[in-house]
């Protein structure tokens, strides 16, 4: 990634107010972009948006994808260069309780933003967020890669999955005559300061340590591709940059640890208790609540040999910072600083690695 391309890029990114897309915006924005965001209002109190001031360093819009008209607007307001769709319901256990509304959201508003880019012709690029999730989950142990087949048991992998087939669809039936290069992006577990969602792992892991109460851990040894949020939205970014230049790229790619980091939850909970300094766990035995996939893993050559893209931190270093961000915060240190910290720390790791 490069400061020279990103400077007074107009972006367009959805979900700014979430978790990854806070993070994003305040990448975005330290490369020199001018982001206008459009997402619903921040769903979680404390909440990362607010705190790191993200309304300051964006144009800030709420609204929901759902609303074909007012969605189309604002997007057509814009005017973006590049697009970055990371708007979705986002929680598996949320899935669950309102399928309709995960569907709506997930399909029906991913091609309510592809479908507002058909009469722009100021957009070059677009990449759209889906999950690693969006495989037909074999239980096997075997890391997914691109070409393998698309499924989804629950009601919110599903909804990714066919999210894809819309941007697929989009993709060759209109945005690639129009000369858009759009891109899926599927991205491993994320763990990093500033996220408060329920049912995540390290944000239900501080708030019970914090109270000094144990986490229930209903599934110990599901195995994950966990990564720090700064590596995938790494991989984002130089996407974007290279569809720009090379619209052949164009396509789906995996984002996650390597292969031999995938990591049973248990082991993941262990190094937060380690960089926490205590901890109680109240460890469950894999029956409780609804389906959930036990393996997955993902295959990463793609973006490696096509965009250069590799990992960074190991899963140790996610966890230790990640730790680290909640504990400063919690302390009272600034939101935003800790975000930049990361975000400095990362770029001057990719500089030392010869990432790009």
């Amino acid at each position: 990634m490069t400061l020279a391309f990103w400077r007074g890029k107009r972006v367009l990114l959805t979900g700014h107010t979430g978790f990854k897309g806070a993070w994003l915006a305040l990448w975005l924005n330290r490369l020199g972009a001018k982001v206008t965001g459009v997402s619903l209002a921040p769903e979680t109190t404390p909440n990362l948006f607010s705190l790191a001031g993200i309304q300051t360093i964006t144009d800030s819009h709420i609204c929901d994808i759902r609303e074909t008209t007012t969605l189309a607007t604002l997007i057509n307001n814009a005017q973006p260069e590049i697009v970055f769709h990371l708007a979705a319901q986002a929680l598996v256990h949320a899935s669950y309780r309102d399928p309709l509304m995960t569907f709506a959201t997930n399909v029906q508003g991913t091609a309510n933003v592809l479908n507002a880019l058909r009469t722009l012709d100021s957009v070059r690029a677009v990449v759209a967020i889906t999950t690693d999730k969006v495989y037909k989950n074999l239980e096997q142990p075997y890391p997914y890669r691109e070409t393998d087949a698309l499924g989804g048991h629950d009601p919110y992998s599903a909804s990714k999955a066919a999210a894809e087939i819309v941007i697929a669809s989009y993709r060759d039936s209109y945005l690639n005559n129009k000369g858009i290069a759009v891109a899926s992006a599927r991205a491993g577990n994320v763990i990093g300061g500033g996220d408060w969602s329920a049912d995540r792992l390290i944000p239900d892991a501080i708030r019970a340590w914090n109270a000094k109460q144990p986490i229930q851990i209903r599934r110990p040894q599901a195995i994950r591709p966990w990564q720090h949020v700064l590596e995938p939205l790494a991989g984002y970014i130089n996407l974007a940059e290279q569809l720009w230049q090379q619209p052949t790229v164009a396509g789906a790619y995996n984002f996650g640890p390597q292969t031999h980091e995938a990591a049973t939850v248990r082991e993941v909970v262990q190094l937060a208790q380690g960089a926490y300094g205590m901890g109680q766990v109240s460890w469950g035995d894999g029956t409780e609540g609804p389906h959930e996939a036990g393996w997955l893993a993902l295959e990463i050559a793609k973006a490696r040999t096509v965009l250069g893209v590799k990992p960074l931190w190991p899963l140790v270093e996610a966890v230790q910072r990640t730790i680290q961000w909640y504990r400063q915060q919690h302390e009272g240190a600034d939101a935003r600083a800790l975000c930049e910290a990361d975000i400095a720390a990362y770029e001057t790791a990719s500089e030392s690695s010869g990432a790009s």
